[in-house]
């Protein structure tokens, strides 16, 4: 089976923000960036804010964009899976834990993102029999 650091975004290519950032920016960002969640702090990912982090804690809470901040609904720390764990591991855990997005880490740092939609469009291109 295909191990997931084949298919993680690596950590340098994800979009970050820092905690103390607003909502807003942190929308404008993932609208921009035509992505579905940003890590968490510059130096070091503390956490990580999704689009059902913003549906579900902002919004559905009556929270104020403007006003807060990212640290305040960022979910942390990040669920992280081996670098070497294979595509259904990934899925497993994805799907017991309700989450869309997972960090890959090698030597407890860490590499890599990899989310559902890497998984779909991995199956969608994978040679059928």
């Amino acid at each position: 089976m295909v191990p997931v650091k084949l298919l993680m975004t690596p950590v340098e290519k994800l979009v970050t923000i820092d905690r103390d950032e607003t909502i807003r920016r942190a929308s404008q960002l993932m609208r921009d960036h035509k992505i579905g969640c940003l890590l968490v702090g510059k130096d070091e990912a503390l956490g990580i804010v999704t689009e059902t982090d913003l549906a579900r804690r902002v919004m559905a809470e009556g929270m104020n964009p403007e006003q807060t901040s990212i640290g305040r609904v960022m979910t942390a720390p990040i669920l992280k899976v081996g670098a070497e764990a294979t595509l259904l591991d990934a899925n497993d855990l994805m799907a017991q834990k309700g989450i869309r997005h997972l960090g890959v880490e090698r030597d407890g740092k860490l590499v890599g993102l990899v989310s559902v939609r890497d998984l779909l469009n991995f199956l969608t291109k994978y040679p059928r029999s």
